[in-house]
């Protein structure tokens, strides 16, 4: 049982010392549970990145005015310490995990804003196509088309570590003003490891599936109802990401 986002992974449900089910005292986890929390979480990062979007402004030389640092780099290292917070203690996620919604939402909407000053109509396509490819990808596992097996599990996590890895470079490289090139670029092959990656987001979306689904039937405690909405979230977060780079990197070749 395992699973390509680092904060949905085996040992969330399971005691490894004993391989026995999580203890829980009263009501189990349920998949009703589980997607009306995510549709809570939903609702409570569109709010505040809809608050972001209205408070950050560009000059006329498309450089963003005071107080656009606060809501992009305060909401992503917000969001990345409730993050790790969640992830190593889950039985907090009740609150932690709204809060993560709420601050990440201030990021995606100072960042949103900056893409479609450049791009104008560039986030409601990323937006459509996230969603798109959540419901296809939805279809697909209930009906059976795509199956987390052993196998499939194990390639979407190389794959995912492979990318976390390059991004990790990228970004402790740029500390020292050096780029990797042609990847981040919006040449053929820029625009096809965007792809890549999409791709390989939106197939940790089968594996969540998967994961949530196996939670439930074993009987989690109802708290895993919001760690699992949580885990949901950081993978469409950030296959909406990947969505607004490739576009860009698309309409920048017009």
């Amino acid at each position: 049982m395992r699973s390509g986002n680092p904060t949905l992974k085996e040992s969330t449900f399971l005691d490894l010392a004993s391989g026995s089910v999580v203890s829980r005292d009263g009501e189990a986890m349920t998949l009703n549970g589980t997607v009306n929390k995510t549709g809570f979480l939903l609702l409570l990062t569109v709010l505040t990145a809809a608050f972001a979007w209205s408070q950050v402004e560009f000059g006329t030389d498309g450089r963003p005015q005071p107080g656009f640092g606060m809501y992009m780099w305060g909401g992503a290292i917000g969001g990345f310490v409730l993050a790790l917070v969640t992830v190593f203690k889950k039985e907090w996620s009740p609150v932690t995990a709204p809060l993560y919604a709420l601050v990440e939402g201030f990021f995606l909407g100072a960042i949103s804003a900056m893409y479609n000053f450049i791009y104008e109509g560039i986030v409601l396509q990323a937006v459509m196509l996230t969603f798109g490819t959540l419901f296809a990808l939805l279809f697909a596992y209930r009906s059976g088309l795509i199956k987390a097996t052993e196998n499939f599990k194990l390639g979407v996590v190389a794959a995912t570590g492979g990318i976390a890895l390059v991004y990790l470079a990228t970004i402790a490289l740029g500390f020292f003003g050096i780029s990797i090139p042609l990847i981040h670029e919006s040449g053929l092959i820029g625009i096809g490891f965007s792809l890549f990656v999409i791709v390989i987001a939106a197939l940790n979306l089968v594996l969540d599936f998967d994961f949530i689904e196996t939670g439930v039937e074993q009987g989690a405690p109802k708290y895993m109802e919001w760690y699992g909405a949580f885990g949901l979230m950081v993978t469409l977060v950030w296959l909406y990401l990947e969505f607004l780079r490739l576009l860009a990197k698309l309409q920048s070749r017009d």
